[in-house]
């Protein structure tokens, strides 16, 4: 199946997506693991100092980990 870019293997165990997968308004994926739930709100950071900075940034790298977008090691 060399011709086309999206096609599913004989016996529809496999379906393979070389194009674009467009998902439509109310079109729906299902089965999907929950890593795609969004990190807690982080605010902008207000920091007048590098160590405020870094406070804030930390706190932003510990809500990715949490929230299943940033490996914790």
């Amino acid at each position: 199946m060399s011709n086309v870019k999206n096609y599913t293997e004989q016996g529809g165990e496999k379906t393979v997506i070389g194009g674009t997968l467009e998902i439509v308004e109310g079109g729906q994926v299902v089965g999907l693991p929950s890593a795609f739930t969004p990190a807690t709100f982080q605010a902008d950071s207000t920091a007048t100092t590098i160590a405020g900075l870094v406070v804030d940034f930390n706190a932003l790298l510990a809500k990715l980990k949490a929230a299943g977008l940033m490996a914790a090691e």
